[in-house]
This record gives structure tokens, sequence and C-alpha cells, in this order.
């Protein structure tokens, strides 16, 4: 039956495509739906490649079974063959009369939702309620791991969204020999695969082998270097720190500004304890501070450094890739941190409300759907959250009806005082700005003409060049003592009689 699963895994491929098809062509209006989807499409991409590897199999007749079977059919009596062929079908059933059969007609096409059925997505266990379905990062988890580390600065959880990728002094906390423990190890190790298993779930469609294939070439790279910054061959003795001209012990990870404090430092036992336990992991990893010491014998604790470095390097890739999740995680926490146990719950309630309305109905009720959807919009409203206009008055009090022109931003017209007050900021105004010469883009707000921009430009430049030539113009004069000071303190003090 060679032949009859060649012609199966075909016709499975082509269904398969026209799974692919009917949902690429689709425009899901919330992320859930979005999401939802392309896990579908990723499925059934990885069912195409097993399906092909399994074709390409039977092409290559390694055994040579598809050669007999066609050999069998086009030599001898045809008919013998087919009956053989049935009663083996018809064995087959007997031994196992209830076995299911698979119709590839209906396994790839969307199932419509009966009325009063709740629309379940395959996506539905894949994230947290923090997560929202990929929109927000939840490190809560990681949070608490890493306020259970031994020394560190206790952070809460908006100052950890912010600085959970950075591990180089002195904005990270833990020092050299506290990230050596297993503890560290474990949470680092956590922290990374949490961020690669989001990533996976919110872009199932992007090739991330590819990246992380990526990370671990960049990461070997820059290891062979000496080019990771926490974990750079230990030097010896005072050097500047991350400031540049401030004083830097490295044993310790402390930054000095004062040459004596520094010298005070280097007497005290804890500075002394630091720098016996340092040497003893230069002895330990076979360094010795040289500039040649990246070079050195593969010892324990340099092969645990490594695995320590790799996957820190990983988070701060990582988090670079998600860099607008963080952000957006941020703001929510920012905004929930604000809000009462009442709003909470408000918002949870619409959030289910929201999930519950965007079920697709099947049957005879796609074109009462279809005619609800229809929103009667005659004064062309801005659309709220929901889909639907905003009431009038409010689009009456943040005055959307006002129009604000920009001649500098190409003509382009903003509809209401805010969206007109935050594009100064935006890329095309300042890039218009840019067009016209002019490099500070602070001192032209509200400033939308480009011949009042330009001559605001030209005396902002004439004042400056005027004030280079006041300042170099004035005259000094010297008295008999050797005193040196302007001409007009000299005259007002002769005029006194000083001089």
């Amino acid at each position: 039956m060679i032949l009859e699963e060649q012609r199966f895994l075909h016709e499975d491929l082509e269904r398969l495509e026209q799974g692919i098809s009917d949902r690429v062509a689709e425009e899901p209006r919330l992320v859930r739906e979005r999401l939802n989807r392309d896990h579908q499409i990723a499925g059934f991409l990885d069912r195409i490649q097993d399906q092909s590897k399994r074709l390409l199999e039977i092409y290559k007749d390694a055994e040579g079974a598809r050669t007999k079977e066609i050999q069998s059919i086009s030599t001898g009596e045809p008919l013998e063959e087919f009956y053989k062929q049935l009663s083996d079908i018809k064995s087959f059933h007997q031994r196992y009369p209830n076995e299911p059969v698979e119709n590839l007609e209906r396994a790839y096409k969307r199932k419509a939702t009966g009325e009063g059925e709740t629309t379940t997505y395959e996506i539905d266990n894949m994230f947290t309620g923090e997560e929202a379905f990929g929109r927000y990062l939840d490190l809560t988890t990681i949070h608490e791991m890493y306020l259970n580390l031994p020394n560190i600065k206790r952070l809460t959880y908006l100052q950890y969204l912010e600085a959970f990728d950075i591990f180089t002094p002195p904005q990270c906390s833990v020092k050299r020999p506290d990230k050596m423990t297993d503890q560290y190890f474990n949470y680092v190790g956590e922290l990374a695969s949490y961020l690669e298993s989001f990533l996976r779930r919110t872009r199932p469609l992007e090739n991330l082998q590819s990246l992380f294939a990526s990370f671990d070439e960049d990461f070997e790279k820059a290891w062979n270097d000496d080019d990771i910054p926490a974990w750079k061959p230990e030097p010896q003795g005072p050097i500047n720190g991350p400031s540049g001209d401030a004083l830097y012990c490295a044993d310790c990870e402390k930054e000095f500004k004062n040459d004596n404090v520094y010298r005070a430092h280097l007497t005290g036992k804890k500075h002394i304890r630091a720098a016996e336990a340092r040497s003893a992991r230069q002895a330990e990893s076979g360094g010795n501070g040289e500039p040649g010491a990246g070079k050195r014998g593969t010892s324990t604790l340099r092969l645990k450094e490594r695995a320590i470095a790799d996957r820190e390097y990983r988070v701060k890739r990582l988090a670079a890739a998600m860099s607008g999740e963080r952000s957006d995680t941020r703001v929510n926490v920012e905004r929930k941190q604000g809000m009462t146990e009442r709003e909470r719950q408000m918002e949870l309630d619409a959030l289910f409300a929201e999930s519950s309305s965007a079920a697709p109905q099947g049957g005879d009720s796609d074109s009462e759907s279809d005619s609800d959807e229809k929103i009667y919009n005659p004064l062309k409203l801005p659309l709220a959250w929901d889909g639907k206009p905003i009431p009038f008055w409010l689009y009456k009090l943040h005055g959307l009806g006002v129009e604000f022109k920009c001649e500098i931003c190409g003509n382009y017209v903003y509809m209401g005082r805010r969206a007109f007050d935050k594009h100064f900021n935006e890329t095309r105004h300042i890039y218009g700005l840019k067009c016209l010469g002019i490099t500070n883009t602070t001192l032209f707000r509200e400033i939308t003409d480009i011949a009042d921009a330009v001559k605001l430009w030209d005396k902002i430049q004439r004042d400056k060049t005027k004030g280079k030539k006041d300042e170099g113009s004035v005259v000094q004069m010297e008295d008999a003592e050797g005193n040196v000071m302007p001409e007009k303190v000299y005259l007002d003090l002769q005029k006194q009689g000083l001089l």
C-alpha cells in the first residue's frame, strides 16, 4: 500500500496549504485571535515538514518496496492484485472494527461554533493572566527569585523591569563572587528560559532557531575576545571606574572619587579579605591579570563563569529583541498600581465580556452577526477600544473637531489639541525641522510655519555670533600693582581715585 500512502500524503499537503491560505486571508480583530491563528499556521507548517520528509523517503525508495508494488500492479493479472489488496483492507477492518477514519476535507477547516457555545482557543493555556496573551511580560516569579539572592540591592517590581538585563557594576548590585553561587546560576537560567519561551509563544511564525544560533555565535566570538563586560580578565591595582575619572577598586567593585579615601580603603580588613579571595580565584582559573590572560586553561571555575556569562548574554539579547513588550509591561504595571481593586475587577470583567462577544457564531447566524457589526456613525466619530464610536460630548470635550495644520510636517492636519501638542516630539516634525537646517528642536514648540521657524533660527544664530564677539572684544586693563580687570572697572576706580 505504498502508493496509497503516497497519494494520501500528497492530498494531506494540499489540504494543509489550503488551510494555511484560508487563515492568512483572515483579519483577526483581537490579539488573542491573531495569536491563535499564527499558532495554527505554525502547527500546519510543522506538519508539512514532517509529511514532506516522509514523502521524500517514499520517493527515494531505499528498500525497493515502492518499485516492487509498481511492478506487481503493472505486470501480471491486474484484478488479482486488486482483490489481494481488497482482502487485506477487509481483514484489517475486521481486526480493528472501530478504527476512526481521518477526513482530510474537514481536518483543517475552521470549526463553526454553534449558538450559545464558547470558542476555545489553542493558546488559552499558554499564557498567564498577567501576560494578557503575549502583550506583557510576567516576571513576578523571577523577581521573587532575584530578591532571595544574597547581598543584592532590593528593587521594586517596576525598578526590576528597568534593570533585569543589566549585569555590570555599579548598576548591578550582584558582585562577581556572588554570581558563582548555584542560586544565582539557577536565577539567570530561569530568566533566560522564560524570555526564550515567551518569544516562542508570541512569535510562532518567525525563524527563532536561527536567531538563537546567532546569539550563540556572537557570544562565542565575544568570549574568545574577552569582550564580555562583566567577565573580562580581572585587572590588578587601581583602575578607572565606569565613570571614567573615578578610582575603582576591582577587589571590592566600588568607586572612589577621592584619592585619600581610596588609599584608606586599601588598608581596611574588608578590602584585604576581598583581595585575598580575588587572588585565590585568579590562581584557580590560571589567570594573572595580564592582557594575555584571556587564553588560559579551561578550569572548572572558568567553565562555570562561561556558563553564567552565556545566560547573561542571552538575557540581554532577548530583552533587546522584546523591547516593545518590555516598555508596554512597565506602562501596564504603573497603570495597575494606580487602580483600586474594584477598577481591576471591572477591567477583568470587560476583558472576559470582550472575549465572549468576539466568539464567532456558526450556522444561520452569520448574516445576523454581519448586520449587527454595521455601526451607525454618521458624524465620523473616532472609534473607542471596543470598536464603537466615542460619545459626541467626549468628542467635543477633547476638541477633536478642531483642525491644527503644520506646514513643517508637509501641511499635515492634526485633529485635536492633544494630538497637535504630541506631534512636536514625533519623528515627522523633527525631520521637517532638520530639513530646514534646524538642530535644536526644543525651542521651536508651537511654531508650525516654515518662515517663522527660519526667522527664529537665524535670530538665534545671530545672537550666538554676537555673544562670541562681545566676549572676545572685552578690553583688559592692568594697574600699577599688576591687577588685571575690565576697562570699565578700571575707569570707574580711576575716577574714584582708588588707583
